[in-house]
């Protein structure tokens, strides 16, 4: 499998990023086994996580995520073959189990956050550490309006990446990234590295499908591009809408369905469905599953530099990885455009 080098850095990742999240709730430790099993065989090397998974998050289950990866790495020895991702919670009142609520970027806390991952992960270092959302005020998860009277007290930026220096300075991390990040987010990271001689993020992970092209569409892939920041794409099946199969079965077993008082409401949008629609009809008319088709279509974009797929049966992870290989024809990607024209960033 190709292989993209993170930022500026020289660590070599695969095009496809195995993503862990239902490690906990809708997958055992087992499962977790089987697909870390599955995935090296087809030769992906690169494994993301966080200290809050598994998703849907709760007190009982925070961290098993993190301990499942843990007892793989231990028992297979697998450890100096794989890029291992994680990341550290920001502020956030309705997960305060992590971290006794007090998860910010301040020095403190990140390094509570680390040394907590390195147990369960059971490893002495880190490849890719990331914030997982800004520690300041920063529309997110299906908010599109920056308002603000939402303003609250923040880490600065400068402070988190003073801490972080230290944590690569005795060896716990090695590189570090962001995640749903802005346009002056990471043009701030950046500034401040350079300032102050500081560690420079070497990623971003965005949300990016076919419902939600805010990456391009803000330009974020510009600034990423001339600030060699590499994107690892998250969500690229739109939490399963992108497979059909809650627009095939609305009842169909899945995250949507498990969690449907919880998750974010923005998959269930009525302008998602209809795009979704219009996205299944476009992948069967050419003879691909929408799977194959949303999947192929994020692997092949210029900008993303990894895409993170996640799965919670062994054939699921099989189609994914196998939609790697797929070629969309010219007029497909002329009617995914079209779509995306007629209905924009429902998903974001």
């Amino acid at each position: 499998m190709e292989k993209i080098k993170l930022g500026r850095t020289d660590v070599d990742v695969t095009k496809i990023c195995l993503g862990t999240m239902t490690w906990g709730r809708q997958n055992t430790e087992a499962d977790a086994h089987a697909q870390l099993d599955y995935a090296i065989e087809r030769g992906i090397n690169f494994i993301d996580t966080a200290e809050m998974y598994p998703v849907q998050p709760s007190a009982e289950t925070q961290g098993l995520t993190e301990r499942y990866i843990g007892t793989w790495l231990k028992k297979t020895g697998m450890r100096d073959k794989l890029v291992l991702a994680t990341k550290a919670a920001g502020p956030n009142p309705n997960i305060h189990w992590v971290r006794g609520g007090e998860q910010n970027f301040d020095e403190k806390n990140l390094r509570a956050a680390v040394e907590t991952s390195l147990q369960r992960l059971q490893t002495d270092y880190i490849d890719l550490y990331q914030l997982h959302w800004p520690s300041r005020n920063v529309p997110i998860f299906g908010s599109n309006a920056f308002d603000p009277k939402n303003e609250r007290a923040s880490v600065a930026i400068e402070d988190t990446l003073a801490a972080l220096g230290k944590l690569i300075d005795e060896g716990k991390i090695r590189h570090i990234g962001v995640s749903n990040e802005s346009n002056w987010g990471v043009c701030e990271f950046i500034k401040q590295s350079e300032m102050k001689g500081l560690p420079r993020i070497a990623t971003i992970q965005n949300l990016y499908n076919l419902t939600a092209r805010h990456f391009e569409t803000s330009f974020l892939d510009e600034t990423c591009f001339r600030e060699d920041v590499t994107l690892l794409a998250y969500s690229p099946l739109a939490f399963g809408q992108l497979t059909a199969k809650y627009h095939d079965d609305p009842k169909a077993h899945g995250r949507l369905t498990i969690f449907p008082q919880t998750w974010s409401p923005r998959y269930l949008r009525p302008s998602v469905l209809e795009a979704v629609a219009q996205y299944t009809k476009l992948a069967r008319d050419n003879g691909l599953t929408p799977t194959q088709m949303a999947l192929a279509w994020c692997y092949s974009r210029w900008f993303v530099g990894s895409t993170i797929i996640g799965a919670t049966t062994l054939a699921q992870l099989k189609e994914d990885i196998d939609a790697y290989s797929v070629t969309l024809p010219q007029h497909v990607l002329e009617g995914i455009d079209a779509i995306h024209t007629r209905i924009t960033n429902p998903g974001q």
